[in-house]
C-alpha cells in the first residue's frame, strides 16, 4: 500500500499561555513512501515523528493536508476505518488475557461482515503467532514472558487483522541492548514475509539504517533529507544530517577552500576539493575518514588510544575542531596507529579520505559538493603481499581454546626450551 502525504501540517496550542500561539510539531511534511517499503522516520526527540505516525493512523487530525492510502484519501478516516496496525513502545498488553486472547483481541472486536468466525479467528490468531514464532507461548499471560517475547505478541496483535499499513513508534526502547538486535531483525524479517507498508519510528540512527529501505531525517517538524541509509550517510544534504547520522559522530573542523584545496589552519592543505571556490567552509570528516600517515598533513594532539575489540579509536584534540573541547575521535585499522606518529613526541598525522570527508557553508549549513581526487593525488596503493594481516583464531573443538600456529607456535615453542634450559 502505498502512502502519500501531501503538505501535512499539524499545530498544537502553546501550552505557555502567556505566550500565546501555536506549537508546529509537522511542518509541511510532503512525501511519498512507496508500496511494501519499511520506512524509518528518524530524529532527535521532539523533532515531530511520533506525531507524523499519530496523523497516518488517524489519532490525530491534521491542521492542514492531506493523507492517501494508495488512491484513497483517508484524512478524515478514523483509525479503525484505514486498516493500520499499531505497535506501541510500551506494548499495551491487557495483563489479565494470555498471549492467545490479546492476539484475538483486534478481531473479537470486529463488526458485521468484517467479523470472521470463530474458527477463523483461532486460525489467524496462531498464524500471526507462528510469523513471530511464539506460538509455543499462547497461554501465558504478558507478567510470564520477556521483554522481546511481549514484543512480539503486540507485533503479532497488529498483524492478526492483516493491516494495510504497519507502525511501530519506537518499539524497541525498552529493550535490552542483544534483544533490541533480535527484535529489530525478527521486525525485518516480518516486513519482508508480509510485504506490509511499514513505518518505524525511532530516534535510534543504527535501529533504522540496519533495517529501512528508506530513512527520513526530521528536524523541528520538518523532513531534512529523504533517501536509502547508506546514500544518506555517505551524502548529507546538510550539517545535520552529517551530525546526526554516525556513531561516533563526525568530527566538524573550521576550514577555507583555495585554489581548489582544503585548509584547517596553517598554509598547508590536507585535501584537494576539486571544483569548489575559493570561501571559508565547515568540514565535516567521518570517524573511518581520518587515516594515520606520516606524509598526512592535519596534525592533532595524540590523547589516548581505546582498543575495543574490532575497532581502535584514536582520540586527539586539534585547534580548528569544533567539537566539545576540539577533540576529535577516528576509527584505524590496529596496523596503521604508528604510522602517523611523530617519533618522540604526541603528534599524530592524518591523510583524509575524499569520500568520508564533507563541506558545508558556515551560514547555510547546506552541503557543498566537490569532484573525485585526481588519480595522481591518490595515494599509492601498497601491493597486496606487503600488507599486514591479523592471524585468525583456531579454537580447540573441546575447550575453546586457542590453538598458536605458524610463527607465534615457533616463537612459542623457543620461549619454552628457553625456560627448560
Amino acid at each position: 500500500m502505498k502512502i502519500v502525504l501531501r503538505n501535512l501540517t499539524k499545530r498544537f496550542p502553546n501550552r505557555n499561555k502567556k505566550e500565546g500561539g501555536f506549537v508546529t510539531a509537522v511542518n509541511n511534511f510532503d512525501f511519498e513512501i512507496p508500496d511494501g517499503k519499511l520506512v524509518g522516520l528518524l530524529g532527535p526527540s521532539g523533532c515531530g515523528k511520533s506525531t507524523a505516525l499519530n496523523l497516518i493512523s488517524g489519532l490525530e487530525k491534521p491542521t492542514e493536508g492531506k493523507i492517501f492510502f494508495g488512491e484513497d484519501d483517508v484524512t478524515g478516516l478514523p483509525p479503525e476505518k484505514r486498516g493500520v496496525g499499531l505497535v506501541f513502545q510500551n506494548y499495551a498488553l491487557y495483563p489479565h488475557l494470555t498471549v492467545r486472547q490479546n492476539i484475538l483481541f483486534p478481531l473479537q472486536n470486529l463488526r458485521g461482515t468484517e467479523r470472521p468466525s470463530k474458527e477463523k479467528m483461532e486460525e489467524l490468531a496462531l498464524e500471526a503467532a507462528r510469523m513471530v514464532q511464539i506460538e509455543a507461548y499462547m497461554e501465558r499471560r504478558p507478567s510470564e514472558l520477556s521483554g522481546g517475547q511481549q514484543q512480539r505478541v503486540a507485533i503479532a496483535r497488529a498483524l492478526v487483522k492483516r493491516p494495510r499499513v504497519l507502525l511501530l513508534d519506537e518499539p524497541l526502547s525498552n529493550l535490552d541492548a542483544r534483544l533490541r538486535l533480535q527484535t529489530r531483525e525478527e521486525i525485518r524479517r516480518i516486513q519482508r514475509e508480509t510485504g506490509i507498508t511499514t513505518i518505524f519510528v525511532t530516534h535510534d540512527q543504527e535501529e533504522a539504517m540496519s533495517i529501512c529501505d528508506l530513512i527520513v531525517v526530521m528536524k523541528d517538524g520538518m523532513e531534512q533529507q529523504i533517501g536509502a541509509p547508506q546514500e544518506v550517510y555517505d551524502r548529507p544534504v546538510n550539517l545535520f544530517v552529517a551530525k546526526f547520522l554516525g556513531t561516533p559522530a563526525v568530527s566538524v573542523f573550521e576550514g577555507e577552500v583555495r585554489e581548489e584545496k582544503l585548509y584547517i589552519g596553517g598554509n598547508i592543505p590536507v585535501l584537494d576539493v576539486p571544483g569548489v571556490a575559493d570561501r571559508p567552509v565547515t568540514a565535516a570528516i567521518r570517524p573511518e575518514g581520518f587515516v594515520p600517515d606520516t606524509v598526512g598533513t592535519l596534525f592533532c594532539v595524540l590523547n589516548r588510544i581505546e582498543i575495543m575489540g574490532r575497532d581502535t579509536s584514536v582520540i586527539a584534540t586539534n585547534s580548528h575542531c569544533l567539537n566539545e573541547l576540539n577533540t576529535l575521535r577516528a576509527i584505524v585499522d590496529t596496523e596503521e596507529i604508528d604510522e602517523g606518529r611523530m617519533p618522540g613526541s604526541n603528534i599524530i598525522s592524518f591523510r583524509l579520505k575524499p569520500n568520508k570527508t564533507h563541506l558545508f557553508d558556515p551560514v547555510t549549513e547546506e552541503r557543498i559538493p566537490f569532484g573525485a581526487v585526481p588519480a595522481a593525488a591518490k595515494k599509492t596503493a601498497v601491493p597486496a603481499a606487503a600488507k599486514k594481516t591479523t592471524a585468525p583464531h583456531l579454537p580447540d573443538p573441546v575447550t575453546e581454546e586457542r590453538i598458536p600456529f605458524g610463527k607465534e607456535l615457533s616463537e612459542k615453542k623457543k620461549s619454552v626450551k628457553h625456560h627448560e634450559g
